[in-house]
């Protein structure tokens, strides 16, 4: 990160100037400066005790992968089960986590809250670059957290940040954010791809070499991606996205994670104390009214390491227009798409006049194939408008030739459905249980013929 030297010198005496002047100070010519790059500046040092990243202070040597140590580093809880279940079991000292969400979604409210728990038992830092220290503790207040013990500063200069944090040595760092950290050796703006990228290089080598476990708050563009360069998610050890289409519920969700499951979920609820964790993600969802509808189903998703229960609903109506809508909200708007032509070929209904609206309750997004039976199953029940059993779950892909392929972890799919009182079930095949499960009656079919023949 180090800076590069600019001097202007006059094309008509020589002069040397240190800044930019439309006229020369020498000879009084105007504008016949012109600008010469003297090379890189020293940047400044570093902390005493923070090294670059892969320096130990001896000559590296060569080592085989069988001598490496392979003892794990301890983790230590952020005093959330559910922040825990995303992070793979906890964070691991000389991680470096981002967190993005839209504004609003409350990952400064989440931060927070694990910081001022955290700050009981060991030394915790809140770096804030978007907020003043006293807005920060309105927040604290409101929320009624513990703020005896958490260190507070309000600094965006990364340089001044580690050597505040060289000098409290605390074991957590939160940033909030990253895209408002700079470095006075990097010539462009806060935010700007070259600022993000180094500011980010230069804090998390500092998490390696010392072990500090660090927390990156960052933006989101208007498409809902991570603002700032590719390269920040691959610098960083765990990404986890915050989403809230829901003014209630706030799902955590883990897009990258080098120390645990990818893909896992977490569920929060939003209320005047700020985020408190969903225990049984599963009762909420399936919060379904007393008269069921033709259209709704439930089905078993996987997400990271446990099953969730969530109920989809299909809407199907004739269509006044000549191109018929199909609206997907949760589900992929193609895969639907691909399985209505499915239906058609394999089941034979006939629906290229009829609009389809489908939609998961709850504001859970569906990214795994397992849904495809119950989303079909679903479509024909609004489609010939019969309500099916309340004490129904199903699941299982559908290929392009009408067949129910299985998907993993069925048996434990089974379990959780049972364990909500589920007392039927529609299951790939291959999915059949090995051992008659308690109280439940488990059809298992091969075709999408007979997953309709079952029903109707």
């Amino acid at each position: 990160m180090a800076k590069t030297k600019t001097a202007y010198v006059c094309s008509e005496c020589g002069a040397d100037h240190s800044k930019w002047q439309g006229q020369c100070i020498a000879c009084g010519a105007w504008n016949t400066l012109k600008e010469f790059h003297l090379g890189a500046s020293k940047a400044p040092s570093a902390p005493q005790n923070f090294k670059r990243a892969g320096y130990t202070g001896t000559t590296a040597a060569v080592q085989t992968l069988a001598s490496i140590n392979l003892e794990e580093q301890p983790r230590f809880s952020t005093s959330m089960g559910e922040f825990d279940r995303v992070l793979g079991g906890g964070m691991v000292p000389g991680s470096a986590v981002l967190i993005g969400g839209s504004p609003g979604a409350g990952k400064s409210t989440l931060l927070l809250q694990v910081m001022c728990q955290l700050s009981q038992h060991m030394e915790a830092l809140y770096v804030t670059g978007e907020e003043s220290l006293q807005q920060v503790g309105m927040r604290a207040k409101r929320l009624g957290l513990p703020t005896d013990k958490l260190k507070m500063l309000a600094e965006t200069n990364i340089n001044e940040i580690t050597a505040v944090a060289e000098q409290h040595k605390p074991k957590v760092i939160v940033i909030d954010s990253i895209q408002v950290m700079h470095s006075a050796d990097v010539p462009s703006a806060p935010g700007s791809v070259s600022q993000v990228r180094e500011c980010a290089a230069f804090l998390i080598q500092y998490a390696k070499q010392t072990g500090t476990a660090m927390f990156f708050v960052g933006h989101v563009t208007k498409d809902g991606n991570l603002a700032g360069p590719k390269v920040l998610e691959h610098m960083i050890d765990c990404f986890l996205m915050l989403d809230g289409d829901d003014n209630r519920y706030r799902t955590l969700r883990g897009h990258k994670n080098r120390f645990g499951a990818v893909n896992e979920l977490g569920i929060f609820a939003m209320t005047e104390t700020g985020l408190k964790e969903v225990k049984n993600p599963s009762a909420i969802f399936l919060a379904r009214t007393e008269e069921i509808s033709p259209g709704s189903l439930v089905t078993v998703l996987w997400e990271g390491t446990r099953p969730l229960l969530v109920e989809i609903q299909a809407l199907v109506d004739g269509s006044q227009l000549g191109n018929p809508r199909r609206i997907a909200v949760g589900l992929d708007h193609n895969r639907m798409a691909m399985l209505l032509a499915v239906l058609h070929r394999h089941g034979g209904l006939f629906m290229a006049d009829q609009d389809v609206f489908v939609n998961v309750v709850g504001g859970v997004k569906v990214n795994e194939t397992s849904a495809d039976l119950t989303l079909l199953l679903a479509i024909v029940s609004s489609f010939k408008d019969k309500v099916l059993p309340r004490e129904l779950v199903v699941f299982g892909e559908v290929g392009l030739a009408g067949e129910i392929r299985p998907v993993p972890s069925g048996q434990e799919r089974l379990q959780e459905a049972a364990k909500h009182g589920f007392t039927r079930a529609i299951v790939p095949k291959a999915n059949a249980p090995r051992h008659n499960i308690a109280g439940m009656q488990v059809i298992a079919v091969s075709k999408l013929s007979e997953a309709l023949g079952a029903l109707w």
